[in-house]
């Protein structure tokens, strides 16, 4: 855990307001206090105040010096509501339609960010990576030059010779069902790209598949093997490589057999998985059968930071993600 301990001073230095939208909801409030009491950065809840009192009263949460803020009081909602229907009333939006949205603890909380009112938004305790992506892509856009948001898992594997001393970054598992080559090679750069800025590694990016460097065709390998060859054209400054299999991108005696004259074979810090069926099941067994701790799924290519959370996260995983999500909001400034 030593790259947590490393972004928790990061956050503490420079602290960021961090929205949570679903501040009714008992570990958002946990989490919270917990935050504030840490100087992580300054949370704000979303919500009806009362029934956030109410609810911190119940399960002993004290919330003194936490911002809270009602939509339906507050005095931004107007210019909200306005600036919500500017940015989507070529795709038929109505005042009367936009009023009736922003209204929403996510669209609200996702408005605050795009208005600079907040740094940064964690979302995900009680709703779907859907949920969260909607208002994302309709308000926040992603950044210039990034067609497409993907996720990432950080993975930290206790005692484990993989990666980077245990450490590794999973792409992506929760948000591209089937990506195209170009998008493929889009989410291996962005991830690269966040190995560096966030976890202040130098990565070295396998494009995983059931194939090494020609060992199967298949219209699935095909698509690996193109989005392999348009990243390196892309970011030529990037380690980047593949086709392969997992053995051959991260155990040195299996890549020294399957891909010799790789780079990135044997050594992978970051695993770019083919579909998001295969991220998704590979994330989640590695994080069980090895005990790892699985932080994210983070947001990638959103121009300012959103992320997401597992519905069965703790109170300790939010943590976790807003301190992440203020060091995204550092990175971006």
């Amino acid at each position: 855990m030593e790259l947590m301990k490393k972004l928790w001073n990061a956050a503490k230095a420079d602290k960021k307001r961090i929205v949570l939208p679903e501040g009714e909801e008992e570990r958002t409030l946990s989490a919270a206090e917990k935050i504030y009491k840490l100087e992580l950065a300054y949370p704000i809840l979303i919500g009806d105040d009362e029934k956030i009192y109410r609810k911190a009263k119940e399960i002993g949460v004290n919330l003194e010096g936490i911002e809270i803020v009602n939509p339906e009081k507050s005095e931004r909602l107007g210019e909200y509501i306005k600036e919500f229907y500017e940015l989507r009333k070529n795709k038929g939006m109505t005042m009367e339609k936009a009023d009736k949205i922003v209204r929403d603890p996510l669209y609200f909380g996702t408005m605050m960010v795009k208005l600079d009112d907040a740094d940064g938004m964690v979302s995900g305790a009680i709703h779907t990576t859907g949920d969260l992506l909607r208002p994302g892509l309709q308000i926040i856009k992603t950044t210039p030059g990034v067609s497409v948001v993907s996720s990432f898992f950080i993975m930290m594997v206790p005692g484990s010779k993989y990666g980077e001393e245990g450490l590794l970054l999973f792409s992506d598992c929760a948000v591209n069902p089937n990506p195209t080559y170009e998008q493929l090679a889009q989410i291996a750069i962005a991830t690269a790209d966040t190995a560096r800025k966030l976890c202040k590694i130098e990565p070295r990016v396998a494009m995983l598949s059931f194939s090494t460097m020609g060992s199967a065709d298949h219209e699935t390998v095909d698509k690996v093997r193109r989005a392999t060859e348009l990243a390196k054209e892309l970011r030529p400054d990037l380690l980047i490589d593949g086709e392969m299999q997992l053995d051959a991108a991260i155990v040195e005696k299996v890549a020294s057999q399957k891909a010799p004259n790789s780079k990135v074979a044997g050594r992978a810090n970051v695993l770019i998985f083919p579909d998001l069926q295969s991220g998704n099941i590979g994330y989640k067994l590695v994080q069980r059968f090895a005990n790892a701790d699985a932080i994210g799924p983070m947001c990638q290519g959103f121009a300012k930071p959103i992320n997401d959370l597992s519905r069965g996260c703790s109170d300790d995983d939010i943590v976790n993600v807003v301190v992440l999500t203020a060091v995204q909001a550092q990175e971006q400034k």
